[in-house]
């Protein structure tokens, strides 16, 4: 079955009045997508933020004539505003499994000298390196965006076998796994999302890992460990307020790495963790940043 997509460029005044009309002529979906490159990281609780530039991508059964659907688009939104309808454009979507397309476009990735991602479907390019078989699942982390890739290398760098590895914010496992695989002899995940702990346990044992070599926690119930290696791919914002649970999970000594930063973040949160680290100066991989450091001696 093929569909009709329009594809619609608003401001943010715009927003409502074009997604009222699509739905009022029978969009079975609408969706709005960032069109300008604006990053909304760390939203207000209870708001409902939106791009100064969107997209909005109403989707239609083709089974209507797409000309006559423009018109009433136009003519609804006029009405309706006073104004013509943004700029937009048509297209027709042939119907394809787009799950197994999504999956077709996801290979093994190389971080560091050591360590391979690798799709749970695919073969590892070098079965002797330390691969790490994954399957994204429910929660966020693949190894693809660049904040992942930073503390994929860190660790690859970092872990030289018998670790006690905090993996805060742990979403997939990724790289909590990552860690156990290259060495590290025990692993504590903690995330807010129980659809983390999930993912987590279910990429673990994908990768053979045995279940008294890690376990994982909502933060509420995570134990009191000192970390030989704490590592929280989360935001600036959550980073910052649980820089104090950080430290206390760290032992003296023990490194940090801390992603999920844009690069003009860095410096605040870096400022907030040298109250207990020996921070260095950041990595940074396209418009994001790694912070590394080293626990002080309490």
């Amino acid at each position: 079955m093929s569909w009709i997509q329009i594809r619609v460029h608003a401001q943010r005044a715009q927003v409502d009045s074009v997604e009222a009309t699509l739905l009022a002529h029978g969009a079975l979906s609408v969706t709005l997508q960032d069109d300008a490159d604006q990053p909304i990281l760390e939203p207000e609780l209870g708001t409902t933020p939106i791009w100064d530039e969107t997209q909005i991508i109403g989707l239609y059964e083709a089974n209507q004539n797409s000309e006559q659907l423009l018109k009433r688009l136009n003519n609804h939104y006029q009405n309706l505003s006073g104004q013509p309808l943004p700029s937009h454009k048509l297209e027709i979507l042939e119907d394809k499994d787009w799950v197994r397309a999504w999956m077709e476009d996801y290979h093994p990735m190389q971080f560091g000298q050591r360590l391979w991602v690798c799709p749970s479907w695919k073969t590892p390019p070098q079965p002797d390196a330390v691969n790490l078989m994954l399957d994204p699942g429910l929660a966020f982390g693949t190894g693809t965006h660049p904040t992942t890739d930073l503390c994929l290398r860190f660790l690859d760098a970092e872990v030289e076998g018998g670790e006690l590895v905090v993996d805060y914010g742990c979403g997939s496992g990724i790289l909590g796994i990552a860690a156990l695989l290259l060495g590290a002899k025990e692993m504590v995940g903690v995330d807010i999302d129980p659809q983390a702990l999930t993912a987590t346990r279910d990429n673990a044992g994908r990768n053979n890992i045995s279940d008294d070599l890690y376990d994982v926690y909502l933060p509420q119930k995570n134990p009191e460990v000192k970390a030989d290696i704490m590592v929280a791919n989360i935001l600036a914002g959550p980073l910052q307020s649980l820089a104090p649970d950080i430290a206390r999970l760290t032992r003296s000594g023990g490194k940090l790495a801390l992603s999920g930063l844009l690069a003009e973040q860095a410096e605040e949160v870096s400022q907030c963790y040298s109250q207990w680290y020996e921070m260095n100066a950041p990595q940074q991989l396209g418009d994001w940043v790694c912070l590394t450091g080293i626990r002080r001696v309490d």
